[in-house]
């Protein structure tokens, strides 16, 4: 992977998010996709994917411009930046496909780009299929792989035993390259498994916002996230065995927790309205 330009970047971060096994109603990556988008990121690198894609499970695509002339998409995994004028610091986003073969060379030249650009820091985004209710706000786990790097940051060491995905063999090769390295996991009802979930994106990129401190444009993602809601009440409305379902996965997520009314929600809500109304 070779960058183009080599641009100088303040304190970058880095924030990825792959398709696949991690990536539950695609809301990992539809939220850099989101921020690529708002940011208006410029790509700088790509890898080659003969090195890790099969291409019988991830097919290239082929289109046809307006003069009919044919081209091929690889599947692959890119890297753009992004550079937030008004703040102290950058962005690099990654976003790409889990990868076929070769997990730990895959993960080893993307961290090699990242560190050539600058960054200490990573952020890995998640997404999984849960037992929860679509009515409530979205649960999302955010942890550390390792534990003197969450009583730093203040995060929970993350206690997850089993199988994982390229997310979870990208954070732990983060840590051991000596980066900060944070995962959001937002859990997405299973019985909307069909993509795509902007709710989930949405509480994704917020808690995005509130872990780095700085103000992230939604654009139409609230209410994107209130019409999927909306979609899936009236689904819902329509198959009494699953409305009695939806019932039981409310009664049990509010007796874990009422997050809404929660000192650490109410703070975070405030914090992150202090934050839009100074930019």
């Amino acid at each position: 992977m070779e960058i183009d330009g080599a641009p100088q970047l303040r304190n970058p971060v880095l924030i990825a998010a792959f398709e696949g096994w991690n990536d539950a109603g695609e809301a990992a990556t539809a939220g850099v996709e989101h921020l690529e988008r708002v940011w208006n990121g410029e790509s700088v690198a790509a890898l080659d994917p003969d090195e890790y894609y099969d291409f019988q499970v991830n097919r290239p695509m082929v289109s046809v411009d307006e003069d009919g002339l044919r081209s091929i998409q690889w599947p692959t995994t890119r890297l753009s930046v992004v550079r937030l004028e008004d703040h102290d610091r950058d962005i690099v986003l990654l976003r790409g496909i889990e990868p076929n073969m070769r997990w730990r060379a895959f993960c080893a030249e993307l961290l090699s780009v990242a560190t050539d650009l600058g960054c200490e820091q990573v952020v890995t985004l998640g997404a999984l299929l849960a037992d929860v209710p679509h009515t409530r706000p979205v649960p999302v786990t955010v942890s550390a792989s390792d534990p003197d790097q969450a009583e730093r940051l203040g995060l929970e060491p993350s206690r997850y035993e089993g199988p994982t995905g390229i997310v979870g063999v990208f954070q732990d090769a983060a840590t051991k390259a000596g980066l900060d390295a944070v995962s959001l996991w937002a859990a997405v009802p299973h019985y909307v498994a069909q993509s795509p979930c902007p709710k989930a994106t949405l509480v994704l990129l917020q808690r995005v916002e509130d872990h780095l401190g700085l103000p992230v444009p939604m654009g139409d993602l609230a209410e994107q996230a209130e019409a999927w809601q909306h979609g899936v009440d009236e689904l819902a409305e329509e198959d009494s065995d699953v409305a009695e379902y939806v019932r039981r996965l409310e009664e049990a997520r509010d007796t874990v927790d009422l997050p809404e009314a929660s000192g650490e929600h109410i703070a975070r809500e405030f914090e992150r309205y202090l934050r839009r109304r100074d930019t």
